[in-house]
C-alpha cells in the first residue's frame, strides 16, 4: 500500500458512492487505475466493502450502553463470540485487557429494551457478572481514516 492508496482510501471513507472517474481526478489517476487499485486493496482486505452509513436513532435504536462482561473462568475468545452473536442488540464486542474479559456495545429502541438485553446478556451461560455504562450523548465518532 502506498500513499495513492492511502488517498483513494480517504476519498473512499469521505464518499463510498464517488466514482472511480471522480476519485482519479483527485488523485491523478485514470478510472481503470483507480479501479485495479480499489480491486487490489480489496483483495488483500484492506478494504472489507461498501456499505450505507445509517443513523441508529432514526431506525428507533437511539439507546446504548458499554458493558464490561466478566466470565466464569477462562473462557476463549470464539466462545464468547458464540455467546454474544444470537442477541441482536450486540452491534460491536471487544476481548480487552483488565479486568473484564470483554466490552460489549449494546443498541436499544429504549431504556427498558436495554434492560431487557442486558438481562438476556446476563443469562449468557458463561457471564459471571457485568458493569454497564449507559451512553448519555455521542460527542465523537471517526470513521477509519486512510
Amino acid at each position: 500500500m502506498d500513499a495513492l492508496d492511502q488517498r483513494i482510501i480517504s476519498h473512499l471513507v469521505a464518499d463510498a458512492r464517488a466514482s472511480y472517474a471522480e476519485i482519479g481526478a483527485e488523485v491523478g489517476l485514470s478510472a481503470p487505475a483507480v479501479k485495479r487499485r480499489v480491486d487490489k486493496l480489496l483483495d488483500l482486505g484492506v478494504l472489507q466493502g461498501f456499505t450505507a452509513v445509517v443513523d441508529p436513532e432514526a431506525l428507533g435504536w437511539g439507546t446504548e450502553a458499554f458493558v464490561e462482561v466478566h466470565c466464569n473462568g477462562n473462557v476463549p475468545a470464539h466462545r464468547i463470540r458464540a455467546g454474544l452473536e444470537p442477541l441482536p442488540e450486540v452491534v460491536a464486542a471487544y476481548t480487552v485487557s483488565g479486568q473484564a474479559d470483554a466490552i460489549v456495545h449494546l443498541r436499544a429502541a429504549n431504556i427498558h429494551h436495554l434492560e431487557e438485553a442486558m438481562e438476556r446478556l446476563r443469562s449468557v451461560e458463561f457471564v459471571s457478572r457485568t458493569v454497564s455504562t449507559v451512553v448519555l450523548s455521542r460527542l465523537l465518532e471517526r470513521p477509519p481514516q486512510g
